[in-house]
């Protein structure tokens, strides 16, 4: 019988052959055959045995993504405005931005399940993200930007629900490291919008697409250095996917994220412009962004405990909860500058805890077998789908209703999320805890 043991060494196993002045240890017998094997274990008594996870190159990728995303969204609705677009073309570009989510991640997703060959396409469609990127730099009117708008999108929007299946595949069975991996997207949020709300308050934001096509640019070379996960056998006796998507429990799992990202996209969108007009500065406003996400990466970090200790179902409604408080808060007290920072706090909530219990649910839904599959539907369903309405919906009626009631409906429709989740999603994983 072979005993799996841990040692807090680093240790590299040498096989010898007996009498050869080697110092070895007797292996019990392994097979009918009466031989035995030696093994002498060179141990340095001072050291941690290395992770077989490449931590630092999936992280490196998350912390280039996000720090993208968080030169690109925050600004981006004020950029289009400097251009000189208005509310409701803003709101039409942001939901093209997102709507073609609804595509693309399943298109990619679907490739790369087939072809195991995810992280080439991660590969090739960041680096046509990055070149698309740039050519905001050389055009000026509506169509140019519509059209642009969603070729960018449809390669920008392949490489994270494929890189989350990747590092799941990397994780194994210790998916519940994810979130110490994911922090790093976090931090690379913080530092871009910082860095980025700083240099728009001393030069002009038609400058915004240089900073962002560079981050775009460390991001394909973040996917270059990353290893190819060994992916485990596919299991022929797995459910068909269509089986897995029709079961109640998924397709109530996958309105509660239509939801939630319907409720985010007039934060994402107009959260910036809505500081502005009410006189907060660039600078402060990259800080609100951060604070946010500062109060997410304090999440990812006991996020291990939680999920320990707590059901995903729990963590999912409370975070549901959560929502409908920041939303309502950030609609109706916007001049109450520490109630406003409370509100971003809840971002943690909103955002990080429903992100990661996602992920799980997720991954138990679906499986090895569709993983890539799986993590792109709920990235369509989600960004994509509840983002392009969202979108839409804030951009039409933003100066018609205002921003009061685009963030009351947002509270609304993290209520509703809720209602569903409590009645339908995870009650399975409870019971059998």
């Amino acid at each position: 019988m072979i005993r799996a043991f841990e040692v807090k060494a680093t240790f590299h196993p040498v096989l010898r052959l007996p009498g050869k002045g080697e110092f070895s240890a007797n292996t019990p017998k392994l097979g009918s055959g009466g031989k035995s094997a030696k093994i002498a274990l060179l141990i340095t008594p001072t050291k941690t045995v290395l992770m077989t996870i490449p931590y630092w190159r999936l992280s490196s990728f998350y912390l280039c993504y996000f720090a993208a995303l968080g030169g690109f969204i925050p600004y981006w609705s004020l950029y289009l405005k400097e251009s000189g677009f208005n509310p409701v073309q803003i709101g039409e570009l942001s939901a093209l931005l997102v709507g073609a989510k609804i595509v693309a991640p399943n298109f990619w997703g679907w490739i790369a399940d087939h072809t195991r060959k995810n992280l080439r396409i991660i590969r090739w469609t960041s680096f046509f993200a990055a070149l698309l990127f740039a050519g905001f730099l050389a055009i000026r009117k509506y169509n140019e930007f519509a059209w642009l708008t969603v070729v960018f999108s449809f390669f920008w929007n392949a490489p994270l629900p494929l890189f989350e299946a990747a590092t799941l595949a990397h994780l194994k069975a210790e998916s519940q490291r994810y979130s110490r991996i994911r922090l790093w997207g976090s931090v690379g949020f913080i530092l871009a919008v910082l860095g980025v709300g700083r240099l728009l308050d001393s030069q002009p934001v038609l400058l915004l697409p240089v900073s962002v096509t560079a981050l775009l640019a460390l991001t394909w070379v973040a996917t270059v250095i990353t290893p190819q996960a060994r992916y485990e056998t596919q299991d022929d006796a797995a459910p068909r996917w269509q089986k897995i998507v029709m079961q109640t429990e998924v397709l109530a799992f996958l309105l509660v994220y239509v939801l939630i990202q319907m409720a985010h996209a007039p934060y994402y969108v107009f959260y910036s412009v809505y500081l502005k007009e009410h006189l907060y500065s660039t600078t402060l406003t990259g800080l609100l962004w951060s604070l946010g996400v500062v109060a997410e990466i304090v999440l990812f970090l006991f996020m291990k405990g939680l999920l320990r200790r707590f059901s995903l179902r729990g963590i999912l409604l409370a975070s549901l909860g959560f929502s409908v408080l920041r939303w309502f808060l950030v609609g109706n007290y916007v001049d109450h500058f520490s109630l406003l920072v409370f509100a971003q706090l809840l971002h943690a909530a909103s955002f990080g805890g429903t992100h990661i219990a996602a992920v799980h649910f997720v991954h138990r839904f679906f499986g090895p077998k569709h993983q890539a599959k799986g993590q792109a539907l709920y990235h369509s369903f989600s960004f994509g789908f509840g983002g392009m309405v969202g979108s839409l919906f804030s951009g039409q009626y933003w100066e018609i209703y205002g921003s009061h009631i685009v963030y009351t409906v947002a509270a609304i429709s993290s209520g509703m999320a809720f209602m569903i989740a409590f009645l339908w999603v995870g009650r399975k994983g409870e019971a059998a805890r």
